[in-house]
């Protein structure tokens, strides 16, 4: 296309022109593994880790208006959430829940950044969750404050949720202390949906070999 001669794609993890996400920053992204979280629920797995290129495709996506990157973070959400456990080899029945980010931060992105990614995952979509009125950025706060700061408001969504007892993986683009985890999965599971894992794409914590 004319426009991409005019003005090449730049990938948003290093800047190299040619394409929107280059094939090194792409390396950065894995297999799901298991990221150690305090707590007794479900499994946590990430990507890739919050820094270097996985921390600059996160935040171009999220604050840097780089949704043409939704696709390319799709397909890995994509092709990792079969290897997950509990997902059966017919996970096409499973339903990505995005994690809910707060009104304003919605509104300053220009709509949630999760939603886009899920979407070009392909598979089924639930916009289930929404943080109550009163959830503060959790930037700054430790591992008590942001427990704190959710406890009790996590929501579930009328008319976004999935089928009644149906199986769901929650998407969150960067795990920190696990408090945003579980205050999802405590709230769908209060609705009656099983979470048989949480997938996020990228830890700021340590992570070990899937299995």
């Amino acid at each position: 296309m004319l426009i991409n001669l005019l003005f090449p794609p730049r990938c948003a993890g290093c800047g190299v022109e040619g394409a929107r996400c280059c094939a090194r920053c792409l390396a950065a992204f894995g297999p799901p593994r298991r990221v150690p979280v305090p707590g007794k629920g479900p499994p946590v797995f990430a990507l890739a880790d919050y820094r270097g290129p996985g921390r600059e495709l996160v935040l171009a996506l999220k604050e840097r208006g780089r949704r043409d990157l939704a696709p390319v973070l799709g397909a890995l959400v994509a092709a990792a959430v079969p290897k997950l456990p509990g997902c059966p080899a017919g996970c096409r029945n499973w339903w990505l829940v995005p994690a809910p980010s707060r009104r304003a931060a919605v509104r300053r992105r220009g709509g949630s950044h999760l939603v886009g990614v899920a979407r070009c995952a392909g598979l089924p979509l639930a916009r289930a969750l929404a943080f109550a009125p009163g959830v503060a950025d959790s930037v700054g706060l430790d591992a008590a404050a942001r427990r704190a700061n959710l406890a009790g408001r996590v929501r579930l969504v009328r008319g976004g949720l999935p089928p009644p007892g149906a199986g769901v993986v929650v998407l969150d683009d960067v795990v920190t202390t696990g408090a945003t985890a579980a205050a999802c999965v405590s709230a769908l599971k209060i609705g009656g949906f099983r979470v048989p894992a949480v997938l996020t794409l990228t830890s700021t914590r340590g992570s070990h070999p899937h299995g």
